[in-house]
């Protein structure tokens, strides 16, 4: 009998944001701490491979930007962003996006996530802002490499790009990659950014052995020490390199560094 246990051959890993030490992302929280804190005030935000929208629901939710949109292949892992986007709504903390002193009042005006989980979540009313989380964020299933959204055509200040060039280019190859960076460039405006996490090359053939992907890694001309170089001759600045704290020690988590291209 054929397994039909699921491959994540685009690094569609479900359950992927419970290797996490905690509740917010490192890398939202060091990208705020580097580049300061209003990084994602006000702006326009793309996550591209979100997953179960985690780091994206974080943006939209304590990062004050205006509008966010977490864009995955995998329609399942899209299914269960909007679900957490509505637990999120229900269960936030009666402070969450506001500026106003906390009152006794405020205390017992949430929903607690015991209730949540025995009741369902609560509705999103009408009333609520455009701009402000939950109306801010929305998800969108779509291979985005190869295929525009909706919302591309309004642009983006900021594009995020976590751990998924490796599947990008084990997947669709050395001209996935450019035309993926091409992709990247074109929805920003000069003075956008474009913030990266590559995975390195010795994680390309470990994928490669467990059956993950469709091209061997010796297929392929780019490495990604190529990258940078390749994001410059598209239009970029040369990147700022931030190494997340604890950066080269043997922690488990994500220990990447992540490099910052403004678009020229």
């Amino acid at each position: 009998m054929a397994s039909t246990a699921h491959v994540p051959t685009h690094g569609n890993y479900h359950g992927y944001y419970s290797k996490r030490p905690s509740m917010t992302d490192a890398r939202i929280t060091w990208l705020k701490a580097e580049l300061g804190a209003d990084f994602f005030v006000g702006k326009r935000v793309l996550d591209v491979g979100c997953n179960e929208g985690a780091v994206t629901l974080e943006i939209a939710q304590t990062g004050g930007a205006t509008a966010v949109v977490g864009v995955d292949i995998d329609a399942s892992l899209v299914r269960g962003a909007w679900r957490r986007r509505q637990s999120l709504w229900s269960t936030q903390g009666p402070l969450a996006g506001r500026s106003c002193a906390y009152t006794r009042e405020d205390a017992l005006d949430y929903f607690p996530a015991s209730f949540e989980h025995a009741l369902g979540p609560l509705p999103i009313p009408r009333a609520t802002s455009a701009k402000s989380f939950p109306n801010n964020v929305l998800f969108r299933a779509s291979d985005w490499v190869k295929d525009e959204i909706p919302e591309d055509k309004s642009g983006y200040d900021i594009v995020l790009g976590f751990s998924i060039t490796k599947w990008i280019h084990l997947n669709s190859g050395d001209n996935g990659i450019r035309q993926f960076f091409k992709r990247v460039y074109d929805v920003l405006p000069s003075g956008g950014v474009f913030v990266l996490e590559a995975q390195p090359w010795d994680g390309y053939k470990k994928a490669k052995r467990v059956g993950q992907t469709p091209l061997a890694p010796d297929t392929l001309t780019l490495r990604p020490d190529d990258f940078g170089d390749l994001l410059v001759r598209i239009g970029f600045q040369s990147p700022r390199r931030l190494l997340i704290p604890g950066a080269g020690d043997e922690e488990r988590g994500f220990r990447r560094p992540v490099d910052v291209y403004v678009k020229s």
